[in-house]
């Protein structure tokens, strides 16, 4: 959940903030990005601090250290960080990826979190997904919710409208007072998707069907796949030349950019364990797990953007140099990465490659290792 934010390093490394307005679209890029006049339709901003202290008509894409959005959305929100605070209604649909979550203003459309604290003091027009380590809910959700949580905490204020499916390593372990929603509408399932209660007759095949194959599941899939694309875009709109060339090294010579990957993410798990061992160290070993983590991560929309752009060149029309190309790209790749990893057995072994292969272009971009001779 964390991956997301390396994703802004690139463009957000840059000395002087980048602006580019396409129509009523705006992009910003910097250390800090910060959207403060009206007139907007979507935005799409990286950086350290990133704020949203105008209304804006449209969809708004964030991704940063610090995430705020003091003003209304007026489509939907997609947002990473490690800190994100709504205190602006979002008129529809949002989805929030970071470490502390706080959402102290309505999101009429469903809301889909992620992360480790979270808090949710607002209403839910449509349904709730959240997945985090201590969740706590004091305001009334209008559909069903799914939670899947380490702790969970009710406030006064909640209610659930709908169902509660709640995804647990032992069912029955978390309370629910019966004020938030009745026995008779709450499901508790195992991490493997088993159901316990009185409503396992029905949603038992439900529960196997996710199972068999997630292209059962075409609502997340195709989530997936417009995050990977929306964040390839915006990259390589902010800072094309800095994707130019994680492109090119991926294209040029993706052996070695999957042999630095392999080598990058195997000091980062290999150093959180030699970390672990110690006493000192057994501080910093989580940091190195994270940074893995978001190795593979940005990785993975790198190399799907290359791949993009390989597929767009076979048609004839080039490597991608105008933003338009870039969107264009950056979306077929994200499409075809997503597609291939369906695969059954060779699928991840794609994912897994491409991911390695793209976390060495960024390595090579950023520190320049001096692996091979003749680089």
């Amino acid at each position: 959940m964390l991956g997301l934010v390396l994703l802004a390093a690139p463009a957000a490394a840059q000395e002087a903030g980048e602006r580019f307005e396409l129509g009523s679209d705006l992009y910003l890029a910097g250390e800090t990005a910060t959207l403060d006049a009206e007139g907007r339709d979507d935005a799409f901003m990286a950086g350290a601090r990133v704020t949203l202290q105008a209304e804006i008509t449209g969809t708004a894409h964030m991704a940063g250290r610090f995430v705020e959005v003091t003003a209304p959305v007026g489509g939907s929100l997609y947002a990473a960080a490690q800190r994100i605070t709504i205190e602006a209604t979002i008129a529809e649909d949002a989805l929030l990826a970071a470490q502390r979550i706080e959402v102290d203003a309505p999101v009429q459309g469903d809301l889909r979190v992620m992360g480790s604290e979270i808090e949710i003091d607002a209403p839910v027009g449509d349904t709730l997904m959240v997945a985090g380590e201590i969740v706590e809910l004091d305001a009334p959700v209008t559909g069903d919710v799914a939670l899947m949580a380490n702790e969970a905490r009710f406030g006064p204020e909640a209610r659930i409208g709908g169902r509660l499916i709640l995804y647990e390593e032992e069912p029955g372990a978390l309370a629910v007072p019966e004020r938030v929603v009745p026995a008779d509408r709450i499901e508790r399932r195992d991490f493997d998707g088993r159901v316990e209660g009185a409503t396992r007759a029905l949603s038992k095949p439900k529960a196997k069907a996710q199972k068999d194959s997630p292209a059962q599941e075409p609502i997340s899939f195709l989530l997936g796949v417009l995050v990977v694309a929306v964040l390839g875009a915006a990259l390589a709109v902010l800072a094309p030349a800095t994707m130019a060339s994680m492109r090119a090294h991926v294209l040029r010579a993706p052996g070695q950019g999957l042999m630095t990957g392999f080598v990058t993410v195997s000091a980062l798990l290999g150093g959180t364990f030699v970390l672990g061992a110690t006493v000192i160290g057994l501080i910093a070993a989580p940091f190195l797990l994270i940074g893995a983590v978001l190795a593979c991560v940005a990785g993975y929309v790198v190399g799907a953007y290359a791949l993009g752009a390989w597929g767009l060149s076979l048609f004839g029309g080039g490597m991608p140099d105008s933003n338009g190309d870039r969107a264009i790209a950056a979306a077929i790749g994200a499409l075809s990465a997503g597609l291939i990893g369906l695969i059954p057995f060779l699928g991840w072994l794609f994912v897994l490659a491409l991911c390695l292969t793209g976390a060495g272009a960024v390595t090579q971009r950023l520190f320049r290792p001096r692996l091979f001779a003749g680089d």
